[in-house]
């Protein structure tokens, strides 16, 4: 069964994916690093997931100027994003679901031991993949 997800599926899919690691990296001390960990973890995704996230990402406008700004916009998107997936190949949402979550392990693990506050931030985007 081929899946086909709409221009605004894959943007809700990238949108949620490059705004969960933007998130961490803005809640850690060194975001460059975090982000580039994550960012490499998210092109490393296979399957469907890994698919839409290696196009190219125009319209992804992560447009938070604080971190709670940011937090409003990809929260929802990850809910919706596994929702989505969820409808249309299930599979899939588990795939985004762990992809992720390696990406955001990615971004943290350039610390060692994690901080409370990326360790809260990792634990708010784990809530958001599992409310769908």
């Amino acid at each position: 069964m081929s899946v086909t997800l709409t221009d605004q599926d894959k943007l809700t899919l990238r949108t949620a994916a490059y705004g969960a690691v933007s998130l961490l990296a803005a809640a850690g001390s060194s975001p460059h690093k975090a982000a580039t960990d994550g960012t490499i973890a998210l092109s490393s995704a296979t399957g469907l997931v890994g698919h839409v996230l290696a196009e190219k990402s125009k319209g992804v406008n992560l447009t938070g100027k604080s971190v709670a700004g940011l937090a409003d916009q990809v929260l929802p998107a990850l809910t919706a994003a596994v929702s989505l997936l969820e409808k249309q190949a299930p599979a899939e949402a588990d795939n985004f679901r762990s992809t992720v979550l390696v990406a955001i392990e990615a971004a943290k693990t350039h610390q060692g031991a994690s901080s409370p506050t990326m360790a809260e931030m990792a634990r708010k985007i784990t809530a958001a993949l599992d409310a769908a």
